[in-house]
């Protein structure tokens, strides 16, 4: 299947509105306080109360014993919630750990209890009173010391053995074989975990913040043992996910509880520290990657082997895939195993997979590159492959990425690096430069989509999409507008709402694309509408500035609508269309960076990322994407860590004074190029998703900038100060 039908049926391909640097249509009601997120529908409901959340004070263990009495009589406390009057509940799809423990505790600050009371301050002050006794059991909370128990991963990658690895390996005369490690990370998104819920018979409405609302409708349904028609999500607006809020959290369950105990609505949120303990992170991972290639400089032998940890059931972080498909070679071994531990839920961040497995891989293909005495860009590019390399019949659907290496290269001043690690200084400081390439599935998601008109010829979109901040609202705009033929502000978008058509939702960078495709197919449904009402042959008929004319023939679009608002609703499938053809995005990062010579100080100076990544919908939202992933990619390179408590098994840094990300002051100019590029087998606004791709490689060209300036390979993330400051060369 290929969406290359002219624009007169096509109205995309005309870009009048769509791929127009556009500013966000919801923008003012965010900057002005407005926009409501989920703690703050202060007035959806009347008689609100708040939850107080209680975290398990051990990681492994049983409670003994819970007394509430203390609690009970503190003033304003109306019900408090524990296992013990919840009622059975079931557990959803996808989460690892029960998100109300109890007497069982498998790991740190999993939710205990709540306490429902008049007011936060009274909520939280009755939490401190509740006495909880444990029984503490033996945890594992090392991936070092149990990572030769993995098994191999239920969710093991598709052929990852191909060919004669170990064979081809042994006989290349050109080796690396290297261990990288990345650590446990979190989400840090601004917006806290929130929800409030009320019921009104036994139906539950739960106002939220997550970005997949049919996912969390369906596992709220089972975990509270309801239909799934009896429960809706609303969330219109979301202060950051990252990946977090793809899935229900406690929040949101005991918000739901604690109402239906209560006869309250009941509002909730969680503070930082359970933000990080109790809810997802990525988990950190060991990586070993061997590579043979010929003295030429073509790999022959490809091995990434990743292990990461996770509690009993769950998933395993696939940071080897991207060696499935990024670069040739005929001999491979892919493997992912996982380890049981009892630290917190290991789950989707950002591009998981992708980010821990390139931080690694593209660090590995520079040591490679300097082995072979081949300058990095074109190690990369020697290798490139148009085929996916153990399935060759499937080619990509579009692949750029020695364009991207090579316009970054000409971009940035690439031919004025120094071979020579160390050799270039800029006073007390050692200059150096580091790329890397980067790679992330184009997921294809089926995605609904209702559109109406009025007589006014105002077009309302609802979908229950989400926008976690990355422009949902203007590119479905920006779509709707361009295929009715109107003006932005002709167009009113709703978002985020269980009770619209289900989209893709917010998640795997596949959210702007596909949910963009699914607004097209029901304004495609619409304009048959129009075109029948007004008595005109749909595929004559031009929608152009507000107007649908067919020859000399003239009409209002808001025409149609006279006798009666007109709805259409549809939705985009893609059947096995990536099957067909491998879908992905490519990109560059380019970074230089300067290390001071007596402390090890880093300080990124320049940042450059080239994106192949389909058509561009919104060039001002795409690169506000690209720009915060490179941001999130200097943290990871420099500074973000989960400090494990190996003997307690929790996250000792919980909040945003310990764990550290990059500030304003950390961050240097940063550039964006999009390669001109429309995918014509990925849908029909022939797109792709960019929020994700721009943080894939980033790290690793960071540590290869660091390699370049000092002479210093540090293969084990973030890369601090104590990993470089007795490896500096000596300054002359």
């Amino acid at each position: 299947m290929k969406f290359d039908t002219p624009a007169a049926t096509n109205p995309i391909d005309q870009m009048k509105v769509v791929g127009k640097p556009t500013v966000r249509i919801e923008g003012s009601l965010k900057t002005c306080g407005r926009a409501p997120y989920a703690y703050e529908h202060h007035d959806a409901v009347a008689n609100q109360a708040y939850g107080y959340v209680i975290g398990s004070a051990i990681a492994k263990g049983r409670i003994t014993s819970m007394d509430l009495s203390d609690a009970e009589s503190a003033p304003g406390v109306i019900v408090i919630v524990t296992a013990a009057n919840a009622g059975k509940l079931g557990k959803g799809k996808f989460n690892t750990a029960r998100l109300l423990g109890g007497p069982e505790i498998q790991h740190y600050h999993q939710a205990v209890a709540m306490v429902v009371a008049e007011t936060f301050e009274q909520a939280r002050g009755a939490a401190q009173r509740v006495k909880v006794s444990y029984s503490r059991h033996d945890g594992v909370f090392d991936l070092a010391s149990v990572r030769d128990l993995g098994v191999e991963s239920k969710e093991q990658l598709a052929d990852s053995l191909h060919g004669d690895f170990d064979g081809a390996f042994a006989a290349a005369p050109v080796q690396l074989d290297a261990t990288y490690t990345t650590p446990d990370q979190t989400h840090a998104m601004m917006e806290p975990f929130a929800s409030m819920a009320s019921w009104k018979g036994d139906r539950v409405t739960v106002w939220t913040s997550n970005q997949m609302i049919d996912w969390s409708v369906t596992d709220l349904a089972a975990t509270l043992g309801l239909p799934k028609q009896n429960v809706r999500l609303i969330s219109p607006y979301i202060g950051g996910g990252f990946g977090g809020k793809l899935f229900i959290r406690s929040d949101a369950v005991l918000a739901a509880i604690g109402s239906r105990l209560s006869g309250r609505p009941v509002k909730v949120a969680l503070s930082r520290p359970l933000m990080i303990n109790n809810s997802t992170h990525r988990p950190a991972t060991i990586q070993r990657i061997r590579i043979g290639a010929n003295r030429d400089g073509k790999i022959t032998a490809m091995g990434h082997e990743s292990w990461s940890g996770d509690l009993p059931g769950g998933k395993v972080e696939r940071a080897a895939q991207p060696s499935q498909l990024l670069y040739a070679g005929a001999n491979r071994r892919v493997t992912a195993r996982l380890s049981v531990l009892d630290l917190p839920e290991g789950n989707a961040m950002r591009a998981p997979g992708e980010t821990p497995g390139l931080m690694a891989l593209e660090i590995a293909m520079d040591e490679m590159a300097e082995k072979l005495s081949i300058d990095p860009i074109e190690f990369r590019t020697l290798n490139d492959t148009q085929v996916d390399p153990v399935k060759p019949e499937r080619r990509f659907s579009q692949r750029q990425l020695v364009e991207c290496l090579r316009t970054g290269a000409e971009r940035f001043g690439w031919s004025q690096r120094h071979r020579q690690p160390g050799a270039q200084r800029d006073g007390r400081w050692f200059i150096g430069m580091g790329v890397g390439a980067a790679i992330r599935a184009n997921q294809l998601v089926k995605s609904g989509a209702r559109v109406r008109l009025n007589d006014q010829g105002i077009v309302t979109v609802e979908t229950d999409m989400t926008d976690i901040g990355t422009g949902s609202y203007t590119i479905i705009a920006q779509t709707a507008a361009e295929m009715m033929g109107l003006p932005l502000d002709k167009v009113v978008v709703r978002l985020g709402d269980s009770s619209f058509p289900v989209s893709a939702g917010s998640g795997g960078q596949f959210g702007a694309n596909c949910s963009t495709a699914g607004v097209y197919a029901a304004c495609v449904k619409l304009r048959e509408a129009v075109a029948q009402r007004l008595g005109m042959d749909v595929l004559q008929a031009q929608f152009r500035d507000g107007q649908v004319s067919v020859g000399d023939q003239h009409l209002p679009l808001g025409a149609a609508a006279r006798t009666g608002e007109l709805v259409a609703e549809d939705s985009i499938e893609f059947g096995g269309l990536n099957k067909q053809y491998v879908q992905s995005t490519f990109g560059a990062h380019f970074v230089e960076v300067a290390v001071d010579s007596a402390t090890g100080e880093v300080r990124v100076r320049r940042m450059l990322a080239v994106c192949a990544a389909g058509r561009i919908l919104n060039p001002t939202s795409a690169r506000s994407q690209v720009i915060g992933a490179m941001t999130m990619g200097v943290g990871a390179a420099l500074m973000e860590e989960l400090a494990v408590d190996k003997r307690q098994g929790f996250f000792v840094n919980h909040d945003l004074a310990g764990y550290e990300v990059p500030v304003h002051a950390d961050i240097p100019h940063q550039e964006v190029i999009f390669l001109d590029e429309t995918d014509e087998y990925s849908s029909p606004m022939k797109a792709k998703g960019v929020g994700e791709l721009g943080l894939c490689g980033v790290s690793a060209a960071i540590a290869n900038a660091v390699y370049n300036a000092t002479g210093v390979r540090v293969r084990e993330y973030p890369i601090t100060l104590d990993k470089l400051l007795d490896k500096l060369p000596p300054m002359i």
